[in-house]
């Protein structure tokens, strides 16, 4: 029995080490993967911890770089974004009221100084001016006349003053003759028929005499007449040639000229349209003189000062670098100068940080119009160290 249990075991002991020959690799090949990842896994922390390192080394190293800069350049400059450029719009408006005949410029189109911009119909305005001038000469005419009136005048008071020096020799004459005949009447030498005939004659010689005074006054009271006229004529040449000259400027103002060089812009006229004087009627945008407005906060104001330098940045191009300097800081904050100021004393307050208006003016070569223009965004930023 145990002989054939053990020639039955000995067929079978093959079959069971091939069992075990054959799992003894799947064993290797299952416990192989653990022993790489264990040499793999001391690597893994250690990249971490370098690249971990380099990144707090580049930040350590823009936190310096940044700290200095800030040190060296930026604790020294103010910056805003709530700055527009400005410029020097003129409006453009007629001085006369009138119909637009003529519209001698396109929108946006640059002229220059001097350049007829827009024209009104001159009819009415050459008719008064017509009439004004038809006044003067009618004026001037009537102070000739007084003026001839005058010498005239001159002329009579003259003559009235010689017959008056004539009546007052007969006088003279007369009373000689008065004398004589009343001492003959006295001495009977003469008859008293004589000498009443000789005191009528002297008495006639004075009447006449007053007569004479009274004509010379006469003459002189329509010289003076005749002066006061002649200087109310005057006065009214001078108003009626003071009327021809304002007939002359409107005439003259039926035409808009552009007062700088500039580009045209807003234009509302249009021909036949009837305008009133003072109406809106283009803008004319200047080609050089442009500056910056900026807004700065309270705080930011403490070290700037006129004269400093300025670095503007255009929102319209990113790559234009303007520059330019401090011009002057406005003696109130905008809030001041708004229509509706406010009012803290309700009850109800809360603080605001005011800004104060800053003028910046461009370099010349960068204050002409081209990218920039009137009412752009830009950035200002201030060196505010000492000019």
């Amino acid at each position: 029995m145990q002989n054939s249990k053990a020639a039955g075991d000995g067929p079978a002991a093959p079959g069971a080490a091939l069992e075990s020959a054959s799992q003894v690799p799947s064993q290797a090949s299952t416990e192989a993967p653990p022993r790489a990842s264990n040499q793999a896994a001391p690597e893994t922390p250690r990249k971490r911890r370098r690249l971990l390192w380099i990144i707090l080394v580049l930040v350590g190293v823009a936190v310096i770089a940044g700290a200095a800069y800030w040190w060296l350049e930026g604790r020294f400059h103010e910056s805003t974004d709530d700055a527009y450029v400005g410029g020097n719009v003129t409006v453009i408006s007629p001085r006369v009221s009138g119909y637009v005949a003529r519209i001698l410029v396109q929108d946006n189109a640059f002229v220059h100084a001097g350049q007829p911009l827009l024209e009104l119909d001159p009819a009415d305005f050459h008719a008064r001016l017509d009439e004004a001038r038809a006044e003067a000469d009618a004026a001037r005419a009537a102070l000739v006349r007084l003026a001839a009136q005058a010498d005239l005048a001159q002329a009579d008071i003259t003559q009235a003053q010689a017959q008056a020096a004539v009546e007052q020799a007969a006088i003279v004459l007369a009373e000689r003759d008065d004398r004589r005949y009343a001492n003959l009447a006295d001495t009977h030498s003469g008859t008293q028929q004589d000498a009443q005939r000789a005191q009528t004659t002297l008495a006639q010689a004075r009447a006449r005499l007053r007569a004479a005074q009274a004509a010379v006054s006469a003459r002189q009271h329509e010289a003076a007449v005749v002066a006061a006229q002649t200087g109310e004529a005057r006065a009214r040449v001078e108003q009626a040639e003071a009327s021809l000259r304002a007939a002359n400027l409107n005439v003259g103002y039926t035409t808009l000229a552009a007062p700088v060089d500039g580009y045209v812009g807003n234009r509302s006229a249009h021909p036949g349209t009837f305008v009133a004087a003072g109406t809106q009627l283009m803008s004319l945008v200047p080609a050089q003189g442009l500056w910056v407005d900026a807004n700065f906060k309270e705080d930011q104001i403490r070290e700037m000062r006129p004269g400093q330098a300025v670095r503007i940045a255009a929102d319209v191009d990113s790559g234009l670098s303007v520059t330019g300097h401090v011009q002057s800081l406005a003696p109130a904050t905008g809030a001041v100068f708004s229509v509706i100021p406010a009012q803290n004393a309700t009850g109800n307050f809360t603080k605001i940080v005011q800004r104060v208006p800053v003028r910046i003016v461009l370099d010349s070569q960068m204050a002409a119009l081209g990218t920039l223009r009137a009412g752009l965004s830009v950035t200002a930023t201030v060196d505010i160290r000492k000019p």
